[in-house]
């Protein structure tokens, strides 16, 4: 079979209808996530919350919900078509994008989600059947990257590419190009609105969040110093930390739940 045969075979397959439903059921499993994160957030930024919002927690959340095991369940399986929809888009290129500078650069950005949401696919399961440690430590684990040859380059590459995340998040936000890929043709004026608002809010709030972590990991890898690295939930916590933290805390809070719904939103309008 030559190579040409087997690559119109894996774009074929990239086509598939299949895909499509791996991919939109993937951004429900994403919504979710980022929902109930969100809803975490707003709880400490009431004062009714004293644990951090990290992700690890809201799994921890839906894991202690009646049914909660099944409820994880369904959400690892959201998280893995989401990767495996995200890997279509890279290796089989199910969207097109061609193998030119912009085209690679898209590719190599859906490989990496791919990757990020099979570790979350990974921590949800664990979490099911009662592995997960519920206590991810970024900074134990940015102290054993420093113990590494080239370690502190891969913390400064880690922080820049979070702030890379955040600028690009700022950009959409501000440009709206989020809507892109949305089938508008099949919204009313409404849902298109809304669409938009909850997409600027959630791009921007996704801005923010990014940026502190970025921020975070570079001046640990500066300083070399491990305990200046912050993820999800220290990123979160340091704002409430800051004067009017609670205020700060509850805007980004509201901010990740308008990108759940954007989610919800892209899972029924957008172009899989």
């Amino acid at each position: 079979m030559s190579s040409g045969s087997i690559a119109a075979k894996g774009r074929r397959a990239g086509k598939s209808p299949w895909v499509e439903r791996l991919g939109r059921a993937g951004l429900v499993a994403k919504g979710a996530l980022y929902g109930v994160v969100a809803i975490l957030a707003i709880d400490v930024a009431l004062g009714s919350r004293k644990e951090s919002p990290d992700k690890n927690g809201a799994l921890r959340t839906i894991a202690e919900q009646p049914f909660g095991r099944a409820l994880l369940s369904l959400l690892a399986l959201g998280l893995a078509g989401y990767a495996l929809w995200q890997l279509s888009l890279a290796i089989l290129d199910r969207d097109d994008e061609g193998e030119d500078a912009k085209g690679v650069a898209k590719r190599a950005s859906a490989l990496a989600r791919a990757g990020w949401y099979g570790v979350l696919c990974w921590l949800t399961v664990s979490t099911v059947v009662g592995n997960g440690s519920g206590n991810s430590n970024e900074q134990q684990k940015t102290a054993g990257i420093f113990d590494h040859t080239g370690g502190r380059y891969l913390v400064y590459a880690a922080g820049i590419a979070f702030l890379g995340a955040a600028a690009f998040n700022g950009y959409r936000a501000i440009t709206c190009k989020f809507n892109k890929k949305l089938k508008q043709g099949e919204m009313n004026e409404a849902e298109e609105a809304a669409a938009t608002g909850v997409g600027i809010l959630g791009h921007l709030a996704r801005a923010v969040v990014f940026g502190l972590i970025g921020v975070f990991l570079v001046k640990a890898a500066w300083e070399f110093d491990s305990k200046e690295a912050r993820g999800l939930d220290g990123a979160l916590l340091e704002l409430a930390q800051q004067p009017y933290g609670g205020l700060l805390l509850g805007a980004v809070a509201v901010g990740l739940l308008a990108y759940a719904f954007y989610c919800f939103v892209q899972a029924r309008y957008r172009r899989i």
